[in-house]
């Protein structure tokens, strides 16, 4: 490909994936099971386009380089330490989320006008980094949350396209340790996050000190109470959580996301914390319509949701699901030699539409 249409596609890429006019989202939660497996889960929306995901398993040694502004391959070069498997979008240097073979566990999410990362200088070009390629390079290079926090402020994260939006990024250890990085005024602030929960913008402090707004809330249900002559009495199950916001905007998905995952029953083992997980996020999946004005859906896509994820970083496997296939598959890091395979990536779905099994 010319380098001239190469720089085109990338441009398009970064758009696709960033675009400030389109709705990027991303609901994150965590949960530990009783056997002290700790499983993260997450999902991705974007209703603009397919974003044509793939999952790549990148072995130990390979050697990778990252974007620059200009949509050229001339920034920081780096050589995997660990191998990792993640799940990429657009492109397969672009990992969304991912999990190497230490347990390590990285993943971003959409930060609309609230991060703003430094200005990229072509003499610091050998040790700056790509923000859709921050994920691939802690993934290859660090095994624990302090090891990211000691890695970031010695690279610089640039943005490849101006006009794209920004992300922050959760990291997650085989301790359940979990931080947030958000780069704010071209500095990284890291957050360390107990709740375990992440969506969008505004920023993550923000989000937490928002749930003080629904301390009434509870699980279980109201109690019957009089009105004046009158005896009020809940319409069903459930009625504790009356008020909670159920709108798809980032603070009401991370108000209902931490009441949801801190209700749930904990799970005997990792795998049945993932697969509560994928029953959780089944409720922030975002139907294709409403992101879009006078139904003008520019995608003929079946849901905004374009897959969600859960992964147990205590044994290793990265499970998932998308739009166009609901059944849950899984990569066991454990089953992979990451000296001995070779690069790979391949679509998350070789056939696009959703199976139907016919029993009669």
């Amino acid at each position: 490909m010319r380098k001239g249409m190469y720089v085109k596609r990338m441009a398009a890429c970064v758009m696709a994936v960033l675009s400030v006019g389109g709705a990027l989202a991303c609901t994150g939660i965590s949960l530990t099971a009783a056997d002290s497996s700790r499983v993260v889960a997450r999902t991705i929306e974007w209703g603009g386009s397919d974003l044509n995901s793939q999952y790549v398993i990148v072995p130990r040694g390979h050697v990778q380089q990252s974007y620059v502004p200009g949509g050229v391959m001339d920034g920081k070069r780096f050589a995997a330490r660990y191998g990792y498997v993640g799940l990429a979008v657009e492109q397969k240097e672009f990992v969304a989320e991912g999990l190497n073979e230490a347990g390590l566990s990285a993943g971003l999410f959409y930060f609309p006008a609230y991060g703003e990362y430094e200005e990229y200088d072509e003499s610091d070009k050998a040790e700056s980094v790509a923000d859709l390629q921050l994920v691939p390079y802690l993934l290859a290079t660090c095994a624990t949350v302090d090891e990211v926090k000691k890695a970031v402020p010695e690279i610089h994260v640039i943005a490849i396209d101006p006009r794209a939006s920004t992300v922050h990024w959760r990291f997650t250890d085989p301790s359940g340790r979990q931080v947030v990085l958000e780069i704010v005024d071209g500095k990284p602030c890291f957050y360390e996050n107990e709740l375990g929960v992440l969506t969008n913008s505004p920023g993550f402090e923000w989000q937490l000190a928002n749930l003080n707004n629904y301390v009434n809330l509870y699980s279980g249900s109201a109690p019957a109470r009089k009105l004046g002559g009158r005896e009020l009495r809940p319409f069903g199950a459930g009625s504790g959580f009356l008020g909670i916001p159920g709108d798809v905007t980032p603070p009401s998905r991370f108000v209902r996301a931490a009441f949801y995952q801190a209700t749930a029953p904990r799970q005997k083992t990792g795998e049945d914390a993932v697969l509560q997980g994928f029953q959780i996020l089944n409720n922030f999946d975002i139907p294709v319509g409403i992101e879009f004005a006078d139904g003008k859906i520019p995608a003929d896509i079946p849901s905004a949701t374009q897959w969600t994820s859960a992964t147990d970083v205590t044994h290793r496997i990265i499970y998932y699901r998308t739009m166009y296939n609901a059944a849950i598959r899984s990569i066991d890091l454990k089953k992979i030699d990451f000296a001995e395979v070779g690069y790979v990536a391949v679509p998350l779905d070789k056939v696009k539409r959703q199976p139907v099994v016919s029993l009669y």
